[in-house]
C-alpha cells in the first residue's frame, strides 16, 4: 500500500468517537475556517504557520496506509473487546480522499470497523466514493442558516447538507454532530432550527460537542489571534434546556 497521506495525530483508546474504544487518526488539512477549531494547526490558513513550526504534531508527517494500520492495530485486543475501531478524523478527511480510501479499504480487508468524522464539504462524487467505505459516519453540524454558515466557517453548508442527503440515500449509519459554540448556535431556537433540519433529511441521533477552550494554547503556538478568547466553556448542565428540544422532536440525543 503505496499511497501517503499526512497524519498530524494517532490518538490510542479514543471513546467518543464513534462505538468502544478506537484509535482517532488526524488528518491535515480542512478548507473550513472554524474560529473555535480545537486543531487550528489543520486549517488551510494557517498551514504555512504550522509547517513553519518544525513541530510534528503541528506539521505532521507523511505516513504509507499499512504504516497506519500497523500502527492502530497494535490496539486491536481492545477493538475486539469493545466493538471498537479506527476513526478517520481531522481537519477534513476528504481532503485527502484518495489516502483516505485507500486506508478504509486496506482496513476492512484486516476486520477493522471504520467509522470517519467529517464536515462532509467535498464534491458529490468524492463524498459518494468515500462514503462506500465507511461503517459510520459522525457528520459535523456547525449551523443550520446558509448565511451564518458561510459568515462564520468561510464555506455554505449547501454542498454539506447536499452530501448528507445522499448519505442518508445510501443508507449509510449517521450520527450528527453539533459543537454548541457562544454567539453561533447556542440558542434555544437554534436547537429547533436544527431539529426540523435534521428530522427532514432522515437523521435521527445526535451527539451534543459543548464548546471547551482546549485548543487555546495552540493558537498562541501559531502565532495567531484566538477569537474565542474569554469565552466561557460550556457544560452539559448548561444544555440541558437545548438538549429537550431534540428530544421533543423524537430524536436521539446525548452530550461528548
Amino acid at each position: 500500500m503505496n499511497e501517503t497521506g499526512l497524519i498530524f495525530n494517532i490518538q490510542k483508546f479514543s471513546i467518543n468517537d464513534g462505538p468502544g474504544i478506537r484509535s482517532t487518526i488526524f488528518f491535515c488539512g480542512c478548507p473550513l475556517s472554524c474560529r473555535w477549531c480545537s486543531n487550528p494547526e489543520s486549517q488551510n490558513r494557517y498551514r504555512k504557520l504550522a509547517l513553519a513550526s518544525e513541530d510534528p504534531k503541528f506539521s505532521g508527517r507523511s505516513w504509507t496506509v499499512d504504516e497506519v494500520l500497523n500502527e492502530v492495530e497494535k490496539d486491536r485486543c481492545f477493538y475486539e473487546e469493545s466493538g471498537g475501531g479506527i476513526t478517520l478524523s481531522g481537519g477534513e478527511v476528504l481532503q485527502q480522499h484518495v489516502f483516505a480510501e485507500a486506508l478504509l479499504k486496506e482496513a476492512h480487508k484486516r476486520g477493522l470497523h471504520c467509522a470517519a468524522e467529517t464536515t462532509g464539504f467535498a464534491s458529490s462524487d468524492v463524498f459518494a466514493s468515500f462514503i462506500q467505505n465507511i461503517d459510520l459516519l459522525l457528520f459535523d453540524m456547525k449551523h443550520w442558516n446558509r448565511e451564518t454558515h458561510q459568515k462564520k466557517t468561510g464555506v455554505s453548508n449547501d454542498i454539506i447538507l447536499e452530501n448528507m442527503r445522499l448519505a442518508v440515500k445510501e443508507n449509510i449509519p449517521i450520527i450528527a454532530r453539533i459543537p454548541v459554540i457562544p454567539d453561533f448556535n447556542n440558542q434555544l431556537t437554534d436547537a429547533e432550527h436544527f431539529s426540523l433540519l435534521l428530522l427532514s433529511i432522515g437523521i435521527r441521533e445526535v451527539h451534543l460537542l459543548p464548546f471547551h477552550q482546549f485548543g487555546e494554547k495552540k493558537y498562541t503556538q501559531l502565532g495567531v489571534d484566538y477569537e474565542m478568547k474569554g469565552y466561557q466553556q460550556l457544560h452539559p448542565e448548561d444544555l440541558e434546556e437545548y438538549r429537550k428540544i431534540f428530544l421533543k422532536h423524537g430524536l436521539e440525543c446525548s452530550f461528548r
